[in-house]
């Protein structure tokens, strides 16, 4: 029934006779698919350049930092000043919640005071004191050279690895910079490694502009004693980072002495926490966006049922005389639904093979310049997932008119003008 050749004539013919009206109803079911792709593909336009601001840091690590204490405790007033050390450090390695612990210290900011030169050539840049296992939290990408080591804790070596910005201030575009010495604060440091960029927008700058030396190496070298700005520390597999971090939180508070609910003491940030939030709302998003797009491709479909509703009324003598030359109900509901799947095909189809040429233009046209949006594409599968709604949707749309059409009596049919 479905392949016979006179079905599909009488499709055509119907297409041919009323052009305007197909096109138009054949608009509205189009229109709904590209709607709801293109909905879903700025979703995951915004989705992936968000996210991609935590692709650089394990997403069950935090950070915490000491902060002014805001309420009083054992005699002594609030506003004090404190510092980690690396005792804090040797506490913190006890508990068992904990899979990563790199403590971390800074001079300088990215776009800080000039103190690195080479030669003639002077650059403001971070210059951070890290462990090695800092690169099992922020993934480190090398383009050449190698990265921090034990030995290096161990014996204070005056090293560095350096990012792409730091090479081009100081070094000429085809100059070897392994094995080369650069200056910070006056003291030499040996250029072991050179860093990738591996973020967007600030996080890359930031990257960029920074230069790691071993963390022991920091604190002997510019005077920093036992002191430690921020300790990086990840959660052991299956630990919520929250757990972590409130245990953490309760051993620092108890080793400087500060009241239980101080909450502004230790400041702290939780990428885990931030992680689910987000996406938690991009799920909600795309709920939203499947709850408008179904939402348009039914008022598509509904025109599509209207217009196989008109097409059956005026095909009713057609009907009839089909009827009573030996067609069954079932014939007559499978032509008219066939109609409703193939006019709902094919506008589903353009409307889908539209979208995603305007979401791979848009992708190709944006590239990296835009690092809050980011490859606002759809998954092919996704996309094949909402054309086959639509077609058995306009499977449905055709069977009110097929019913009604395999209910025409032959003999009212023939008497009707």
């Amino acid at each position: 029934m479905i392949l016979e050749r006179d079905n599909w004539q009488e499709i055509f013919a119907t297409i041919k006779k009323n052009k305007l009206r197909t096109f138009l109803t054949c608009m509205g079911v189009g229109w709904g698919i590209f709607m709801l792709v293109i909905m879903l593909g700025a979703g995951n336009g915004l989705k992936h350049g968000i996210l991609n601001d935590f692709a650089g840091t394990a997403t069950n690590s935090f950070f915490m930092w000491a902060q002014k204490t805001s309420k009083s405790y054992k005699g002594m007033k609030p506003g004090r000043n404190f510092n980690f050390n690396n005792a804090d450090a040797m506490a913190l390695g006890q508990l068992d919640e904990i899979g990563v612990l790199s403590p971390q210290n800074s001079l300088g900011d990215y776009d800080g005071s000039n103190n690195v030169t080479r030669g003639i050539k002077v650059g403001a840049f971070q210059v951070r004191g890290s462990y090695p296992n800092i690169s099992k939290i922020e993934y480190i990408k090398l383009a050449k050279g190698r990265f921090l080591n034990e030995l290096d804790i161990k014996e204070k070596r005056k090293i560095c690895i350096i990012g792409p910005r730091v090479r081009e201030v100081l070094f000429k575009k085809d100059e070897e910079t392994i094995g080369q010495y650069i200056k910070v604060n006056g003291i030499y440091f040996k250029v072991v490694g050179e860093m990738i960029t591996t973020g967007n927008g600030e996080q890359a700058r930031e990257q960029s502009s920074r230069i790691q030396i071993p963390f022991s190496t920091f604190q002997n070298a510019f005077n920093y004693g036992d002191v430690i700005g921020w300790f990086s520390i990840s959660s052991k597999a299956g630990m919520p980072c929250s757990v972590t971090e409130e245990k953490v939180m309760s051993v620092l508070k108890d080793r400087h002495k500060i009241a239980l609910e101080d909450n502004l003491a230790l400041g702290h940030w939780n990428m885990e926490t931030e992680f689910v939030k987000l996406n938690g709302l991009f799920a909600g998003i795309e709920g939203l966006i499947w709850f408008v797009g179904i939402g348009t491709l039914i008022a598509g479909v509904i025109g599509i049922s209207n217009i196989m509703l008109i097409i059956v009324k005026e095909r009713t003598k057609e009907i009839g005389v089909k009827r009573a030359i030996g067609a069954t109900p079932y014939d007559v509901i499978t032509q008219i639904m066939l109609e409703s799947v193939f006019l709902t095909a094919i506008a589903g189809i353009i409307g889908l093979w539209v979208s995603i040429l305007l979401l791979e233009g848009l992708d190709n046209l944006i590239g990296r310049d835009a690092p809050m949006f980011q490859n606002p594409t759809v998954d092919i599968s996704v996309a094949i997932k909402a054309l086959i709604i639509l077609i058995v949707a306009g499977a449905f749309a055709g069977l009110i008119p097929a019913r009604k059409a395999s209910a025409v009596n032959p003999v009212e049919a023939l008497r009707s003008e």
